[in-house]
């Protein structure tokens, strides 16, 4: 069954076939958590910066920074 890979519905476990991978946006290289965010998220709940440095593939610094830069964001709409 293929759903929604824009929002991912609770009927996808990010399955998807090798070529429509980049079009999900819940999609990340870890079979572990069913190649999942939502899956991930639902298993494990809240993760540490380790935890998601790994799935990423990226160093735990980077993810600090992205946090970083989403919350700024984050920030400044609530403020308006």
């Amino acid at each position: 069954m293929k759903s929604d890979h824009g929002s991912c519905g609770e009927d996808c476990a990010c399955e998807v076939e090798e070529k429509d991978k980049e079009e999900c946006r819940m999609w990340i290289d870890y079979p572990e958590d069913n190649n999942c965010v939502l899956k991930a998220i639902e298993k494990h709940g809240p993760m540490t910066l380790d935890q998601v440095s790994k799935r990423l593939g990226v160093s735990i610094v980077r993810v600090s920074q992205i946090e970083k830069a989403a919350l700024k964001k984050l920030s400044k709409r609530i403020k308006i």
